[in-house]
């Protein structure tokens, strides 16, 4: 039986758990670390429902614990979108540090309403057995299984459950690999994709930005070639060889000037990779018309 006087132990797991899911997610070099993805599920898919549960029911007769623990998943998928929608409305907005602060102070308050409810209640607040649980497990592990073919099913039991919660930490916190792909893309003189220059005078140049973003989840090896009217340009050494990691995006302003006269002419930009120079990877273009200076 709990006493009254001291916290209940399930809203002190609660509590920590919230304390320690924001220092995984603020602190700079322990935010790459998976953990953060471990504690951060039950932080929004299950804790403040959790808490909003035993604000609103303190009682242990008011709900079983089956009832409590889908609630929980249940309000915790509510709470966590309002709590989104009501700061996409402030200054704020739909980001990390807000919607943490926010979700921290909300479970925090309700964890404390409950605290305040159940103590009123004295013997009659819901508590957690943690402590006959363990002793449980724990009687059941050290007792002798009646028969060898009780020891051998319960060894299965163990391993199956280590098994299964190994291969659920694995692929919460393996990221999943989507599309490969490349960006390839060319901005005008405001990096907008318009306003580009295509009325020119020989010797005038033609000015772009040239960006390369890789999402192929591998270093790839990239070569951009300039062509007018299918005859290849001289292509500045800095666009010949480009070696991106993935995820990374490579921006450069690049100048090309025509030589001849011309109507709808085509300027290409393309995009080979990893040194296959037979066909392009991606392909760009602008049509032109390039006058004699008066």
């Amino acid at each position: 039986m709990p006493d009254k006087k001291q916290t209940p132990a399930d809203i002190k797991l609660v509590i920590a758990l919230v304390l320690l899911t924001d220092i995984f997610v603020l602190v700079p070099f322990l935010s790459d670390s998976p953990l953060r993805t471990v504690l951060g599920l039950p932080m929004v898919l299950f804790l403040p429902g959790y808490a909003l549960i035993a604000a609103l029911f303190p009682g242990k007769d008011d709900l079983d614990g089956i009832e409590r623990i889908a609630l929980s998943f249940g309000l915790s998928i509510a709470v966590v979108p309002l709590i989104g929608l009501g700061l996409n409305y402030t200054p704020w907005g739909i980001r990390l540090v807000p919607i943490l602060v926010f979700l921290t102070n909300f479970t925090i308050i309700m964890a404390l309403i409950a605290i305040f409810r159940r103590e009123s209640l004295g013997d009659d607040a819901f508590f957690v057995p943690f402590r006959e649980m363990f002793d449980s497990v724990k009687a059941e592990i050290s007792e002798r299984p009646e028969s060898r073919l009780d020891r051998i099913l319960t060894i299965i039991l163990v391993i199956s459950i280590l098994a299964s919660v190994m291969t659920l930490v694995y692929v919460v916190v393996t990221p999943k690999q989507g599309e490969k792909f490349t960006e390839f893309y060319i901005l005008g003189p405001e990096r907008m994709a318009d306003n580009y220059r295509t009325e020119l005078v020989v010797g005038n140049s033609v000015d772009v930005i040239v960006g390369v973003v890789n999402h192929e989840y591998d270093v790839v090896n990239y070569s951009i070639v300039i062509k007018l009217d299918n005859e290849t340009m001289d292509t500045p050494e800095n666009l010949q060889h480009v070696a991106l990691a993935h995820n990374v995006t490579w921006e450069r302003p690049v100048s090309f000037v025509p030589a001849v006269t011309g109507t709808d002419m085509k300027l290409q930009y393309l995009l080979y990779r990893d040194d296959n120079m037979t066909e392009p990877y991606r392909d760009l273009h602008l049509w032109i018309n390039v006058t004699e200076a008066q």
